[in-house]
């Protein structure tokens, strides 16, 4: 009989024996082959957490104690013991749970979480918070070796270590973030890994020396510097020992039979402490441990051979990205490319094998890769800084005092602008217009398709001032709209089709679906419309806004972000400082509210920010001007 759907809650992996337990492993892993296969998400980083996850629930109490997760996207076996087996095959669906632990999900999961570094920090605080309180339980915390690249990791470790709370920290070493680690942390911790299990010798021998009548003492502090001397030559977990965790491991993260013991040991002994796990990234998929970058995030795919189940091979906007920039490279050897541990979902891969040197993956470091990107625009090469949107938020200070302020002509694709679908409320890069949009002197622009992408890559490196380039999770459209293009000019908008009858102010990947709600709109209404493509949220076309806002019915401004502080709202200003009508203005955007998981279709749908949506509130505003109405002026 299938043990996994038996298992309720927790309690049922507590009463399991370790035969019963190595069986659940066995099924957690088909379940989750079977449904991402099916559905997408992510495999290879949850396959490597399931034994890990068993022996957690069996050891601890999560719903006295408390487990943090960092990132998150290693919890489907978390979700699958918590009572979510039912709901899994809905995962990342809109309407189903969520990819990535959620407090509105579950009592299991103290925090909803997506980004990287943040655990230990958390934990921390409740840990603190439970001191002050007088609440006695266990706060756990999972991290993984990429995540140990993020700044915020660093300072929650020196923290916890500084005021020694009870902080268990599971170190769960991969050797990966997405891609391969990178950098000095990540060849630390593979050296560590090749070590022989090291249990903190002070445990055992240093309460025996200072039993010793007379003598324990002072052989007790001999001990403690032969000790230290020993550990700055020796000892693996040197760097966590000095950031004051007692260390133990490493230990096989897929051994039940070590796990268990180990982690009951550590549960009763005070202070930070660290456990050094070790996994495989994709374990018990051949396919994914043969190829766990491919199998971190897959779409639908075959697990018999790993090929996608998606019809059709679209250009996506990351590839059309790196396409452009390679070509560019080619001629300008000043321009070198920058991610921070995505270097396969921004496309820079294929930078990486045209320009080996040329590329930087500074790992989950976005504050990092802004200040260096400042450092070698200042020595004369042209950087071009490749990070998704969501995570370009980290590194907002950056942006502001090491590029901005200076200024320093650094280029910044912002990928996955919009709504990026399935990853969810924390991923959803709806914000960063209105983030980026105060800077003095930047310049934020989003192309319609890969031809004007292009064009925008190099007016950008050309700039001695930031330039930020907003693209979509999506493909290019194919074909483009069969309009002539107007020269590219920094704050010049153009004007795809004329019409007296109401303007379209269209941004970025809003273009396409205004173009065609205006198609349809002529030929079903009769109303022939203006269809602006913006090109620049900063600095606008105010001259062309002013002149449409005067002479048109109704102008509707269209962006898939949300509706504060984005591009409506800039042209809501902009009109205003001008002295503009602006109560003939519509701004169509995403509403003051947390975008959740779902397709990007459906939620750009849901929002009326296809070109139905569009087509819908353009209809209602023209209905709404009687001397204009069904479009028979002119």
């Amino acid at each position: 009989m299938p043990l996994l759907p038996t298992v309720r809650s927790p309690d049922d992996v507590k009463r399991l024996d370790l035969l019963q337990m190595k069986a659940l492993a066995l099924e957690i892993r088909e379940e989750m082959i079977r449904v991402v296969s099916e559905m997408g998400g992510h495999l290879a980083s949850n396959l490597g957490t399931v034994e890990l996850c068993i022996a957690l629930h069996h050891v601890f109490d999560f719903l006295h104690d408390r487990l943090c997760w960092d990132i998150g996207h290693q919890a489907y076996p978390h979700k699958l013991l918590t009572g979510r087996f039912p709901a899994f095959p809905t995962i990342k669906q809109h309407g189903g749970i969520s990819g990535y632990p959620n407090r509105q999900e579950s009592p299991y999961d103290p925090f909803t979480i997506g980004h990287a570094g943040s655990s230990i920090s958390t934990a921390l605080g409740l840990r603190v918070g439970d001191r002050i309180l007088g609440r006695r339980r266990r706060i756990v915390v999972v991290v993984g070796d990429g995540s140990l690249t993020s700044g915020m990791a660093f300072e929650g470790l020196n923290h916890a270590g500084a005021v020694k709370e009870d902080l268990l920290v599971v170190l769960n070493d991969n050797n990966m973030f997405i891609h391969p680690s990178v950098g000095a942390m990540s060849r630390s911790i593979n050296r560590v890994r090749m070590a022989p299990l090291y249990l903190d010798l002070k445990h055992e021998v240093y309460h025996l020396l200072r039993s010793i009548p007379g003598l324990g003492s002072a052989m007790g502090k001999g001990m403690d510097l032969f000790r230290d001397a020993v550990r700055r030559i020796a000892v693996p977990g040197m760097f966590f020992h000095e950031m004051g965790f007692r260390y133990f491991g490493p230990i096989d993260g897929h051994d039940l039979d070590t796990l268990i013991p180990a982690l009951r040991e550590i549960r009763e002994q005070p202070g930070p402490i660290l456990l050094h796990v070790t996994t495989m990234k994709g374990k018990g998929f051949a396919l994914a441990e043969k190829d766990p970058v491919k199998f971190h995030g897959p779409s639908p795919f075959d697990p018999e051979d790993g090929t996608s189940r998606k019809a059709g091979s679209p250009v996506p906007y990351t590839k059309a990205f790196a396409a452009s920039l390679i070509e560019i490279a080619r001629t300008d050897p000043a321009v070198v490319a920058i991610t921070a541990a995505m270097p396969d979902g921004t496309g820079l891969v294929e930078f990486q094998r045209h320009f080996p040197d040329r590329m930087f993956d500074v790992g989950i470091a976005e504050q990092h890769a802004v200040g260096f990107a400042a450092g070698l625009q200042e020595s004369g090469l042209k950087p071009v800084v490749a990070i998704y949107s969501t995570f370009l938020q980290r590194a907002f200070d950056q942006v502001f005092q090491e590029v901005a302020v200076q200024p320093l002509g650094v280029t910044f694709v912002i990928d996955r602008a919009g709504i990026v679908g399935e990853d969810g409320s924390n991923h959803q890069g709806v914000y960063d217009i209105a983030y980026l949009r105060p800077f003095p002197g930047a310049v934020l622009m989003a192309p319609r398709d890969a031809t004007e992408l292009s064009g925008m890559l190099r007016l950008g490196l050309g700039e001695s001032r930031p330039a930020f380039i907003r693209i979509p999770r999506d493909t290019v459209p194919e074909p483009e709209i069969p309009a002539p293009r107007a020269p590219l000019e920094v704050g010049r908008a153009e004007i795809l089709r004329n019409g007296p009858d109401g303007a379209i102010l269209a941004y970025g990947a809003m273009v396409q679906p205004a173009w065609e709600a205006a198609d349809r709109l002529a030929r079903e209404d009769g109303l022939r419309l203006c269809v602006v493509n913006a090109r620049f949220a900063k600095p606008l076309d105010g001259d062309l806004f002013e002149r449409l806002a005067r002479e048109q019915p109704f102008v509707v401004t269209v962006e898939d972000h949300v509706r504060t502080g984005g591009f409506g709202s800039a042209v809501l200003e902009a009109l205003n400082a001008r002295g503009a009508e602006t109560r003939r203005v519509h701004v169509l955007a995403f509403e003051d509210a947390f975008i959740p998981h779902g397709a990007r279709r459906l939620l750009l749908r849901l929002a009326g920010l296809d070109a139905d949506g569009i087509a819908r509130i353009v209809r209602e505003r023209a209905r709404a001007i009687p001397s204009r109405g069904a479009g028979r002026s002119g």
